[in-house]
């Protein structure tokens, strides 16, 4: 839950390097939190199951864009690569895929364009 609360802390900061376990840790609570919000919308009847989502998930999704781009572009930093990578979201499947495998990479070692390892900082 600290690094999802550290993400939060970095709302709209773009620069920088994010390590893997920042970015991972906050999709498992994002998806948690998105989850339990859509239970509770669908026990209030707030749930609209053509969307999947009710008022509190969208609500929540909508609270989280900034904060979701954000920690994906300085993950992207971390591998060396330009936050503009972020735009492959935008090319149905494929784009998906290649920046899941992005994210899953190693972090870049040592300094890059981008900032300290953040691996090396906190060690």
């Amino acid at each position: 839950m600290n690094w999802f609360i550290a993400v939060l802390k970095k709302y709209a900061t773009f620069s920088g390097r994010a390590q893997r376990a920042e970015y991972w840790f906050f999709v498992l609570f994002y998806i948690l939190i998105f989850i339990g919000l859509t239970i509770i919308d669908s026990v209030t009847g707030t749930l609209n199951p053509l969307y999947g989502f009710g008022l509190l998930g969208g609500l929540f999704a909508l609270s989280m864009l900034i904060p979701s781009i954000a920690v994906g572009v300085r993950r992207l930093h971390d591998t060396g690569r330009s936050g503009w990578w972020m735009l492959l979201a935008l090319v149905p499947l494929i784009g998906g895929i290649i920046l899941l495998v992005f994210f899953c990479l190693d972090s870049q070692p040592g300094d890059n364009a981008h900032g300290p390892n953040p691996k090396a900082v906190a060690a």
